[in-house]
């Protein structure tokens, strides 16, 4: 098989799992602060992040190395759960999903600049094409308009697409799985103490489901879905692979039906159809490097 394709199939695995982030977020903004949440999951994540590069022995990374690590803890270690988990306060999981929707266009965009790859014009059109699909999307669920929450959302999006992009580079020469576990463990001596404060007065009397949730935030979403996730796009092209996040905001809805008793309308299944389509004509078009 062809490093694209399994590239491209490593980045489905990955959206797999980010695609029930946010339903997993909403249950566990039950009874925890969306702070605690967004760091504390990154703080557990990073300590088995330690004990896999203690074990694996591990070099540290060099110093222009470190500048960028930074910059993906800042952008999906930070940035992203904070402000995504925020966000569901105020909207539905599947709202926040489909937000996302635009999360590859940008993703693309900045590997044109930190990435250097060069998305040809059909490229750029079926990719406009499917995020046009997913706002537009987002305006009928919304009744044509957009919550404070959108903008959040939008911070989201661009801290993700940065953290994606600049990982995903990185990870040719320091390997998928340890960009994320060194940007956990970078990020960890400055998000301990917010976690702390933010923590909830008692443990015992959270529900299975809040525990169920927020392992799932912080070994999944946070840690082991990066592996397959940088993975992929190192593998198969940062702008390529990352369209494969046109069908995350559908993974979302599905998952926010079965979890969170949302309804998913026909109109919803049509636009399912025609982001799909969008992804696979996406993955038809010339990049060069």
């Amino acid at each position: 098989m062809k490093n694209e394709n399994k590239g491209m199939l490593l980045g489905m695995l990955a959206i797999t799992a980010f695609g029930l982030t946010l339903p997993a977020t909403k249950i566990a903004l039950r009874h925890l602060d969306p702070v605690f949440i967004g760091l504390g999951r990154a703080v557990l994540a990073a300590i088995f992040a330690a004990i896999l590069l203690v074990w694996f022995k591990q070099k540290l990374p060099s110093k222009s190395q470190l500048m960028q690590l930074i910059l993906v803890a800042l952008g999906v270690v930070v940035g992203f759960p904070v402000l995504s988990s925020w966000a569901m306060i105020y909207v539905p999981a599947s709202h926040g999903g489909v937000v996302f929707g635009i999360l590859p266009l940008a993703t693309a965009l900045v590997s044109v600049f930190i990435g250097h790859e060069k998305p040809s014009l059909s490229f750029w059109l079926v990719s406009l094409f499917g995020g046009g699909l997913v706002i537009a999307y987002a305006f009928i669920q919304g009744a044509g308009s957009l919550h404070l929450a959108d903008f959040a959302l939008l911070a989201a999006i661009i801290s993700a697409a940065i953290g994606y992009a600049v990982g995903a580079r990185l990870s040719l020469y320091l390997g998928g799985w340890q960009v994320i576990c060194w940007a956990l463990v970078l990020a960890l001596p400055f998000i301990l103490l917010p976690t702390i404060f933010y923590a909830p007065e008692s443990y015992s009397t959270l529900p299975v489901s809040t525990y169920i949730s927020f392992l799932y935030l912080a070994l999944i979403s946070q840690l082991f879905a990066f592996f397959a996730w940088y993975k992929g796009l190192a593998m198969g092209g940062i702008a390529r692979v990352s369209q494969a996040q046109l069908l995350q905001p559908f993974i979302t809805v599905v998952a926010s039906a079965l979890l969170l008793n949302e309804i998913i309308e026909l109109h919803t299944i049509a636009f399912i159809i025609l982001v799909a389509g969008s992804v696979w004509l996406s993955k038809k078009m010339p990049i060069t490097q």
